[in-house]
């Protein structure tokens, strides 16, 4: 069987909006989607089985909450859905072994752009070994496409770029490919964002590129992207693709990027069980203060 997308549900708006946004790239991958909603059971609570009987069946409106809302959204994919015991971390992880890509909601935070994630969603992003996406409550399917020529918002018009933050002292192909498949998909086109500072002159040798100007050092830096860019064009021949190299902190560069973006792609470093779950600063900010759906994609 193909690997679904799983989208996590707990009767809130941000992950009913979730599930609406995983059926649309459920449909655009041709996948079967997976509605998860995990409940709590402790074998020693109070009232035993009553409880847990009542759980269940909160579980179950849940469900059928998100289903009404994914029939509406994208009637033709094929959905089914699974109950399983929490801790919600825990049973998420366990369960997004087996996506293609996991969904889950945050809260936007109002009056700003961005993320407010909670523990569950942060500590999926933290440990995940496939990718996630975090979508927040108010997303809206016309929120990936461009304004119609009169303005106003529509499903009909073209996709919004795709952004993809590229680290070139540390390119991955996973993180690379998941961006390219995601600009295909979407017939939207990719914009490949790197940024670059100055590095100390103390330590370089000569001929090293901290010791050539500024203008020099940025077509060095592109020369370098488009390197590694190379091999995933001729892979994806009809992707247009675009590639920006700044000047400056790679937070801020992305932000800039993803502002009117469809899907911002960045990258996790998997890490070691003695180093911890780190999500790393710039995917922290990323997935705090972008306005668009971020998918959070682990590599080695």
């Amino acid at each position: 069987m193909l690997p679904p997308v799983i989208a996590g549900v707990d009767g809130s708006a941000e992950s009913l909006a979730a599930a609406e946004w995983a059926a649309h790239e459920a449909a655009r991958r041709d996948l079967p989607l997976r509605l998860t909603h995990v409940w709590n059971w402790h074998p020693r609570q109070e009232h035993g089985e009553p409880v847990t009987a009542a759980q269940r069946h909160q579980a179950r409106r849940v469900l059928r909450q998100a289903e009404e809302r994914v029939r509406s959204a994208a009637p033709d994919v094929h959905l089914y859905d699974e109950q399983v015991e929490g801790p919600a971390t825990a049973a998420l992880l366990k369960t997004a072994q087996e996506a293609e890509l996991m969904v889950l909601g945050s809260r936007g935070l109002s009056g700003f752009t961005g993320f407010l994630m909670g523990s569950v969603a942060q500590g999926v992003v933290a440990r995940a070994t496939r990718p996630v996406v975090l979508v927040r409550a108010d997303e809206e399917a016309s929120d990936e496409h461009l304004p119609a020529d009169d303005g106003a918002t529509s499903t009909r018009t073209g996709h919004r770029d795709v952004v993809l933050g590229v680290d070139l002292g540390d390119p991955c192909d996973a993180v690379i490919e998941f961006a390219f498949e995601a600009a295909r998909l979407r017939g939207a086109r990719l914009r490949v964002v790197h940024a670059w500072q100055p590095p100390s002159p103390l330590g370089l040798g000569p001929g090293e590129i901290g010791l050539v100007n500024g203008p020099q050092r940025a077509e060095e830096w592109h020369g370098f992207l488009s390197a590694v860019l190379q091999v995933w064009l001729d892979k994806y021949p009809g992707v247009e693709v675009t590639e920006t190299v700044t000047e400056g902190r790679a937070r801020s560069a992305l932000l800039r990027a993803a502002s009117g973006a469809s899907l911002l792609v960045v990258g996790r470093h998997l890490t070691d069980r003695s180093v911890g779950p780190r999500i790393g600063p710039v995917t922290h900010t990323a997935i705090h203060h972008v306005g668009c759906p971020v998918a959070v994609v682990p590599h080695e």
